[in-house]
């Protein structure tokens, strides 16, 4: 093999950056990561930033040209306060789903870091935006920018003509029931964020050209057609139950102004964006770690990394995928990037190297050989759970010394449900892919009733998974938001089968309407 100018001397030497150095490590990095590795990607865009800077991006959640609001400033000033104690260290980057791929790197990093965060961020997250399933049918990477463009200057706008105040309630409201604004399952048509500020303003012409205030002096006919007072009927019509909160009352809200569903439309926009990175925490993660380990080590072998360079990388590296012992105080749950990167490598070694076990449990993957094939399509293909179902081996599960504990709160004493035995591997890989079931881990909440021309109560239902009831006083809050949203009395009966009898009830009438009328 004829070794190119970057793989026979290092690409750098010493801890201090410049502009320079990182194009010549950005370009060594695209050679192996799209010529040998055959990583799809957006276009790069890398941008310097300070620490300040950084812990802005926090505070609003990572996204440029992002809009304000009083939050984003309690993040900032809570993150700021402990990052100048020192309680607390800074991300080396953040990277944002859009295509160009913005990737952002602090000043402060040594080039060895920004080596590492290009390969990681650059170069493995973006392949997995741009290829994963979720990403693809949720998300409108060359759309973003544009809509949080026009997202920040509308929401300008109505501070302007509407006064902060009101336009933050809102945003309040808004922000509080994000989690229960997305759209579970697909829909027809596919997100369009360039042409959103288009349809805003065709909504709004639409809407003054044909508003005749005579319509509201118009009486209904009782027992007519308009007269909705048979449940299933009503339900059929409104398109009952709805679980994307937001949705319904963007749409469907007696007593909301345009402008206030138009801000509803954002923020329900801003959740499904978000959606696919709650259910790929894990992949997304391992998968760029398994990038950048993989890329630099190819680096180092070459002679483009000195050693002293690869061990700084490495320091790195084995701190963002250490996994602490269960009774270790640093413990809190199982680190994303820990079983994340094992899992990839695993999957790497069964390609390769595969045993006889390897082979009874994986038959279509033990010995393939072509790893990075194999990787390929399962970051394309699963999300957490679906993932951990399909491939976590029992060496990892070994190796990870996993085991299931059935934890009934009607039974005084835990059981250990399942061992390392056939049936206990199996089991253990469901119980924990489970655990990143969004369906599981989330709670079920679905409007299931309304009838917009009696009281207007609207009705909910929670349905109880495991006996677990919501927590009431964060239940109350929230539906306090939701109340001010609707503008009438809301309810939310928690059930433990659809339908079924109440284990209670909560029951919140409007503190403040925020729409008019």
């Amino acid at each position: 093999m004829t070794l190119t100018a970057f793989e026979s001397a290092p690409l750098y030497t010493g801890a201090d950056w410049d502009y320079d150095k990182v194009r010549r490590v950005y370009d060594a990095i695209e050679k192996v990561a799209l010529g040998e590795m055959g990583l799809d990607c957006y276009t790069n865009q890398i941008e310097v930033i300070t620490s300040e800077q950084m812990l802005d991006a926090y505070s609003s959640i990572g996204m440029p040209l992002f809009y304000k609001h009083w939050s984003f400033g309690k993040h900032f000033a809570r993150d700021e306060a402990l990052y100048r104690k020192g309680q607390r260290g800074l991300a080396y980057e953040i990277v944002i789903n859009s295509n160009p791929c913005i990737s952002y790197i602090m000043e402060e990093n040594t080039m060895t870091m920004q080596t590492l965060v290009i390969a990681h961020a650059a170069f493995g997250h973006n392949h997995f935006f741009k290829n994963n399933y979720l990403f693809q049918q949720w998300t409108d990477a060359d759309g973003i920018l544009d809509y949080l463009s026009f997202a920040k200057a509308y929401i300008n706008h109505c501070e302007e003509r509407y006064g902060h105040a009101m336009v933050e309630r809102v945003l309040d409201a808004a922000h509080a029931l994000m989690n229960h604004g997305v759209h579970r399952y697909p829909r027809r048509r596919g997100p369009d964020l360039r042409n959103e500020e288009k349809r805003a303003r065709e909504r709004l012409e639409h809407a003054e050209a044909t508003f005749n205030d005579l319509w509201r002096t118009v009486p209904t006919k009782a027992g007519g057609p308009s007269a909705l007072s048979d449940r299933d009927r009503r339900r059929s019509l409104l398109e009952l139950p709805e679980e994307n909160i937001l949705y319904f009352l963007e749409k469907k809200a007696p007593r909301l102004q345009g402008w206030q569903r138009e801000i509803l439309r954002i923020v329900r926009h801003v959740a499904q964006y978000f959606y696919p990175q709650r259910q790929t925490k894990v992949m997304n993660e391992g998968c760029a770690t398994y990038c950048h380990y993989r890329i630099l080590s190819t680096l180092h072998e070459r002679g483009a990394l000195t050693d002293g360079a690869w061990m700084e990388a490495m320091h790195s590296h084995t701190n963002v995928v250490f996994q602490p012992e269960f009774d270790d105080r640093r413990y809190g749950g199982i680190n994303p990037y820990a079983l994340g990167f094992a899992m990839m490598q695993d999957i790497e070694r069964i390609a390769t190297q595969p045993t006889q076990e390897d082979r009874y449990w994986f038959p279509d993957l033990a010995g393939r050989g072509d790893a990075m094939g194999a990787l390929r399509n399962a970051w394309a293909n699963f999300r957490d759970e679906s993932f951990i179902l399909q491939y976590l081996s029992p060496a990892l599960i070994r190796k990870f010394r996993l085991f299931h504990v059935a934890d009934d709160a009607r039974d005084p004493e835990m059981k250990v449900a399942a061992i390392h035995d056939e049936r206990g591997y199996r089991a253990v890989r469901q119980a924990l892919a489970r655990q990143y079931d969004i369906a599981w881990a989330e709670a079920d909440i679905q409007i299931v009733d309304v009838d917009l021309v009696g009281d207007r109560k609207l009705i909910l239902e929670h349905h109880v998974m495991n006996q677990i009831l919501l927590e009431e006083d964060e239940a109350r809050s929230v539906m306090q938001h939701l109340a001010d949203l609707w503008g009438y009395e809301v309810v939310l009966a928690e059930v433990e089968t659809p339908g079924g009898t109440p284990l209670r009830r909560i029951n919140v009438s409007p503190r403040v309407v925020l729409g008019g009328g």
